[in-house]
């Protein structure tokens, strides 16, 4: 294409400077030794018309010779540096077209333009130059993305744009690599506590009804017309999440999982040094940012998918996730939160093979004889959490493990697999004045009761019956009124590694997780005079009536274990009707 033609037809005139020069002649002037010109360029990029000089989209000649210009800017002055990062950065995410009808505005969706991704690769090229000239760049340029991040109810559209574009960034600048990784998944922190698991599941499942509903309607009636196709197409998969946050998380968390495996393969092989670099990167925004964030639903499994690479990574994990339990210096907190992913994580992931639970169980284990060991005979050898509060959720995590993984530890060789859980010597644990089945979640105390009785490891329901005599129910007035709950949960447990409901995204994740098995040995004896003759709904709900409700139960959060059950579209843990039924 020629210069002097530039195909402007449909593009704006040149920009010139205030004398009517052009950037061209200023700059060949400026090549000739000529800065006279040169400098009332400068001067006028204070001008917010020079500042939005509208390169982008035009035509290459254009775009190249605006290039050149701002790497002779910032190279010769750096004071403008600020400035051309804010107006490459700004370009980041998609214009947005306005539409008014006189005063208000009615529209303001989103620019689907041809030309977007040219238009990124343009803001990179222009970035890059900026990078190598100036090599302080990524000093200033942080910040800069950081205030220019889309707010997150902005449309999903623009998130994705946005967080491709700084992951991108991560690549030529990897300097910035853990900032820019702390910053997504900071914002993605956002939107993931702000929708709770449960208000997920119950539009999803509402919105699944309705379907159902117009489904049948449409059998009764079908036109065969175009017109009545779904509003949203814009996944040929279907993989939209009704949920207006869920799915700005969704789109956001599949961006993210692409980085990582991209980052980490060259050319369909793992590639262990890179992987290594970014394993570094993110268990440091794990520690930063994660692990103290209470309740994330989705978030992390940014680490389950990355350390489904390679064994290693999961064994380094767990072994971070350990040091940081047993490190006396740690907050409580965030001791209690590494022992419920350690826990969750090797009751969830598939690709971690029973070896690697046995031998983080033969750490737990015996960490737990020692703190008995300390304790018994002390004068706080009693159930209180905010004084053991890590040895009790340490011990939810070894029930928890043992509820998802005997049947795995049993297989093969039977006696093989009893003779190490009785090694385990877990009566001691549950037998001790600690009480930790006191303060564990019911549903998981039932769960690990009926499989070692099962397995004559434990019995555990005289424990049980007896700390229900001894659970008292509080009455609040809190709400003008008086009534009564019990705390079930006062660890105000939450287990990470519960099942994933994003669907786009979730893709990834349902290859190598876990999802609850009811295994035959887990059946309980009712007592005759508690059986009803009827259907199992029957019986349920008579269960129900006899046991507290979630709505009259103190600090649940919406990724516990309970609250998790209760789910229509609960996949993945222990049905609420064998969890609660009375012994």
């Amino acid at each position: 294409m020629e210069i002097e033609g530039r195909d402007f037809l449909n593009t704006p005139p040149k920009k010139t400077v205030r004398f009517g020069g052009t950037v061209a002649n200023t700059l060949a002037k400026l090549q000739k030794g000529d800065t006279s010109d040169y400098e009332l360029i400068k001067h006028q990029l204070s001008d917010p018309d020079i500042k939005k000089l509208p390169w982008l989209g035009r035509s290459q000649a254009v775009v190249e010779e605006y290039l050149a210009f701002l790497s002779n800017l910032v190279s010769a002055q750096t004071v403008y540096l600020r400035a051309c990062l804010r107006m490459v950065v700004t370009n980041f995410a998609p214009k947005r077209i306005r539409i008014q009808e006189g005063n208000v505005d009615i529209s303001d969706s989103d620019d689907e333009d041809e030309n977007l991704p040219r238009t990124f690769d343009h803001c990179h090229q222009a970035l890059q130059l900026i990078a190598r000239y100036v090599p302080s760049t990524s000093r200033f340029l942080m910040p800069i993305l950081s205030d220019k991040f889309p707010f997150v109810q902005k449309s999903s559209r623009t998130l994705e744009c946005y967080v491709h574009n700084l992951l991108r960034v991560s690549i030529y600048i990897p300097d910035l690599r853990r900032d820019i990784l702390e910053l997504i998944i900071s914002k993605m922190l956002t939107l993931d506590v702000s929708a709770p698991r449960s208000e997920i599941e119950e539009v999803e499942s509402g919105a699944q009804q309705d379907a159902n509903g117009a489904s049948q309607d449409e059998c009764l009636f079908d036109m065969d017309e175009e017109e009545d196709a779904p509003l949203d197409s814009s996944r040929a998969d279907g993989a939209v999440m009704v949920h207006p946050v869920a799915e700005r998380l969704d789109t956001m968390m599949a961006v993210l999982l692409a980085y990582i495996k991209d980052i980490c393969h060259v050319n369909g092989s793992l590639d262990i040094e890179k992987t290594k670099a970014v394993y570094r990167d993110l268990v440091s925004v794990f520690d930063k940012v994660v692990l103290p964030t209470h309740a994330s639903c989705h978030v992390q499994y940014y680490m389950f998918y990355l350390c489904s690479f390679r064994l290693g990574l999961a064994e380094a994990f767990l072994d971070h996730l350990w040091k940081m339990l047993q490190a006396p210096n740690q907050p409580p907190v965030l001791r209690q939160a590494a022992a419920g992913y350690m826990g969750s994580f090797m009751a969830r992931a598939k690709f971690l093979p029973v070896s690697t639970v046995k031998a983080c169980l033969d750490l737990l284990v015996p960490w737990l004889h020692l703190y008995i060991d300390s304790q018994d005979a002390g004068s706080k050898a009693f159930c209180d959490i905010n004084l053991h509060g890590p040895f009790y959720t340490a011990c939810q995590a070894v029930f928890y493990t043992l509820i998802f993984r005997h049947s795995a530890i049993l297989e093969g060789n039977m006696k093989k697999g009893l003779a190490y859980l009785q090694g385990l010597n877990l009566e001691r644990i549950v037998m001790c004045q600690l009480n930790p089945l006191r303060v564990c979640l019911p549903a998981v105390t039932n769960m690990f009761a009926a499989i070692t009785r099962k397995y004559q490891l434990v019995f555990c329901y005289t424990i049980i019956e007896r700390n229900n005599r001894n659970l008292l129910p509080v009455v609040s007035c809190s709400t003008g009124g008086n009534s009564v709950s019990t705390n079930t949960n006062p660890l105000d447990t939450f287990f990470p590694f519960d099942p994933y409901l994003l669907k786009s995204s979730g893709k990834l994740i349902e290859p190598i997780y876990q999802v609850w098995e009811e295994p035959s040995d887990c059946m309980i004896d009712v007592p005759k005079k508690q059986v009803r003759k009827g259907s199992m709904e029957e019986e349920d709900d008579f269960l129900h009536g006899e046991t507290p409700q979630g709505d009259s139960v103190v600090g649940m959060t919406p990724g516990s274990y309970d609250s998790h059950l209760h789910s229509p579209r609960s996949f993945g843990s222990p049905p609420v009707s064998f969890l609660q039924r009375p012994f």
